[in-house]
């Protein structure tokens, strides 16, 4: 039974020595001296305020993308014991002690490292030679752009990393598809793609061009299997459901769970919160939880409540009234009706607090038991302070003449009456019996009398109204725009009647006690929404460039300088690769074009898996570097040289892919082939060359002289920062 102890267990390996040396290098170019500098370098002071809030547990947005690449991020600074105490409001400023330098930035110089031996072995799979296979890796270690941008606490490396492990993923899943259908490295490597693609989407959405151009791949190669009778209609369903459940259902499950876990760390309220809901808000601990903490649910007539709009642009802001009236005319000199101003005010204060009133009746207080009011109830809203009822009537806006005047009614005897009814419509309704819930309720107010709609227009208003946003009634309204809803925020039960007591109850804390948590999925659509449409002001940054600067590398970046020296760290690429990358895509693009005019005209110039094979490697590095490059062509954001690194990675991948094709096919004789060998040995020590000449910029030292750091400005655009002597 036991006979199998009789003799020595024996494990054997296969192992790559020149896979295993160029990881080594690979580690070796991006972690050496990874502390220096020992200062804030570029969007480091962007990326650390979020670390520091995932160490405090403070709730953040970002427009910028999903979460799971500053996650990664803030996992270097939990494994190095970062407390999130460091202010991050400059580049250049020194890290205190407490911040653990090497600890935030090794992730990032981890996936730039393992990005050498990804290049290499996608070359291999797609069935290049060991020699095209090495120089891909070579080009990439040498590459000084990436070298750079692995080394800091930023997402790009991050990025590529995954990008490169899904095409790598996939290419083994397709090699394995002819022989190894359904087998256990079939699996595995299949749902690593989709593994990998949902990364690269979570850590950036410029992961998405990858994705998309797998999910095509994956889709084209299927259509040809639909061709191939040898399988039976069973055979191409289970492949159909196995890619739908690895390469759409398992990476959009994994990145809901990005969200989850972003969301399950940040439960803290915090200054970010202030432009969610207000039922998102007052899910966070403290901030407006803190406020609304045991209010009731229910609004009822004679509820107190504050009406907060829901858009929150310009800014989160609140109904709000006081004592002055509308100028009698305004500076155009048209009339108002001289009314109670109402505006939409951008702060907490007491004049935010309405009444729910019964129409048909005079009580202001909450019956017992309360008169919960539902979708559709007419209700006047009384300002809490004045006392005076939300009204609107045919006079224009103050600085919207097209919508109609809101104000306070004020009786001045004159043949103006007053119309302050209002229909509440609750417009996230279940049913048409839903009652108006406080938080949970977005609600539109319908003017009964002209069918207006209570609305934010945005605008500020001059100085007799304090600057505060304009409200507006606005006419012939279709659709549910977000500057049409309100919530209920703040919310109690009115008990007194007289107007000093309830002044005082407006200032009393509520009593009653109700949750209104929101489930995961309600966040996570907001959150994700927020995302989306959030957008920061887009400023010139004095180093951002448009994207046909990227392509001859005449910009760069001065990513940090020594505050006596003259050492710095730009974002500069190996010019050398990068010409021969612009070489090699034209030069595929230029003979992709001929073979097929003369295949047109049954010429063949190359056998045909010769073809298949420039193809495939065409499709993954040249499709590659289009999505990844294109794209940016329509974005209308602040774009900078960073952003094209996925791209140009591609591109790099496609140079040992032309010498090969060049070296086998267009090269016939042995004179020809040693004199493009010798040509491809004195190129590679050029970019080696160009690779070293960059090293001082690349890693911050050694320090440069002026004269040097001026022999280094090959091109008249790039700005490398020389001191005054």
């Amino acid at each position: 039974m036991l006979g199998f102890l009789k003799e020595p267990v024996v494990v054997t390996a296969k192992i790559n020595v020149s896979l295993v040396a160029l990881t080594v290098m690979g580690l070796m170019s991006r972690l050496w001296g990874l502390c220096y500098p020992r200062a804030v370098v570029f969007d480091e002071v962007y990326y650390g305020q979020f670390v520091s809030l995932y160490m405090k547990r403070i709730f953040f947005v970002d427009d910028s993308g999903p979460p799971f690449g500053h996650m990664l991020l803030a996992l270097g600074g939990y494994l190095g014991g970062f407390d999130g105490n460091f202010l991050w409001n400059r580049i250049g400023a020194e890290y205190s002690i407490n911040v653990p330098v090497w600890s935030l930035r090794l992730l990032p110089a981890l996936a730039g490292a393992l990005c050498v031996p990804l290049a290499y072995q996608i070359l291999a799979e797609l069935h290049f030679s060991h020699c095209a296979a090495l120089g891909a890796a070579l080009l990439i270690l040498l590459e000084n752009s990436l070298i750079t941008q692995s080394r800091f606490m930023l997402l790009e490396s991050i990025l590529i990393f995954f990008i490169l492990l899904a095409v790598l993923s996939y290419l083994k899943f397709y090699n394995l598809q002819k022989h190894s259908s359904f087998s256990g490295s079939w699996w595995f490597w299949l749902l690593l793609t989709g593994v990998a693609c949902s990364c690269a989407v979570g850590v950036k959405y410029m992961g998405l061009f990858t994705y998309m151009l797998l999910l095509a791949t994956a889709g084209l190669h299927f259509w040809h299997m639909i061709g191939d009778q040898n399988l039976s209609n069973v055979s191409l369903l289970c492949h159909f459901l196995a890619r739908g459940l690895a390469l759409i259902i398992i990476p959009m499950g994994l990145y809901l769970s990005f969200f989850y876990v972003h969301l399950a760390l940040l439960y803290r309220s915090g200054p970010h919160d202030q432009i969610m809901t207000s039922a998102f808000q007052a899910s966070l601990e403290g901030g407006l939880a803190r406020i609304t903490q045991g209010q009731p649910l229910e609004v009822a007539y004679g509820s107190q409540i504050t009406l907060r709009n829901v858009l929150g642009k310009p800014m989160q802001c609140w109904l709000h009234s006081h004592t002055n009236t509308y100028p009698i005319r305004y500076e155009n000199g048209r009339g108002s009706s001289h009314q109670q101003q109402v505006t939409c005010y951008p702060f907490k204060d007491v004049n935010n607090w309405w009444i729910v009133k019964d129409p048909g009746m005079q009580q202001l207080v909450v019956s017992n038991p309360p008169r919960p009011v539902r979708h559709g109830h007419i209700v006047q809203l009384v300002h809490g302070i004045t006392t005076r009822y939300l009204n609107t009537h045919d006079v224009a806006a103050p600085l919207s003449p097209h919508s109609q005047e809101v104000s306070c009614y004020i009786d001045y005897n004159i043949s103006m009456p007053a119309q302050n009814l209002w229909r509440v419509e609750i417009v996230n309704r279940e049913s048409d019996t839903d009652v108006w819930k406080t938080i949970l309720s977005e609600v539109r107010f319908v003017h009964v009398n002209t069918s207006a709609v209570l609305k934010l227009s945005g605008a500020s208003l001059p100085e007799w109204g304090y600057r505060q946003l304009e409200v507006v009634g606005e006419k012939l309204s279709k659709g549910y725009h977000q500057s049409m809803l309100w919530n209920v925020e703040e919310h109690r039960y009115g008990k007194s009647q007289e107007q000093k007591e309830r002044e005082v109850e407006l200032h009393s804390p509520t009593q009653m006690d109700i949750s209104k948590n929101l489930s995961f999925m309600a966040k996570f659509t907001e959150l994700q929404w927020k995302i989306l449409t959030l957008k920061n002001e887009d400023t010139e940054h004095k180093y951002s460039s448009s994207a046909l600067d990227w392509i001859t590398m005449d910009t760069n970046i001065a990513y940090w300088l020594h505050p006596t020296s003259g050492a710095q760290i730009h974002l500069l690429g190996n010019v050398a690769t990068w010409a021969s990358a612009n070489a090699a895509a034209l030069l595929y693009l230029c003979l992709s074009l001929w073979y097929l005019l003369r295949r047109r005209r049954r010429i063949y110039d190359i056998p045909e898996d010769a073809w298949q094979l420039w193809m495939a490697a065409g499709g993954i590095c040249g499709g590659g570097w289009a999505v990844n490059y294109l794209p940016f062509f329509l974005m209308e954001k602040t774009l900078f040289l960073y952003h094209y690194l996925p791209a140009v990675t591609f591109q790099i991948l496609l140079i040992p892919v032309v010498l090969q094709h060049l070296s086998d096919h267009l090269c016939r004789s042995v004179l020809l082939k040693s004199m493009f060998s010798a040509l491809v040995v004195a190129w590679f020590s050029w970019v080696y060359f160009v690779y070293c000449s960059f090293s001082p910029l690349t890693y911050g030292q050694p320090a440069l002289a002026p004269a040097e750091l001026r022999a280094l400005r090959w091109k008249d655009t790039w700005n490398i920062l020389i001191r005054k002597q």
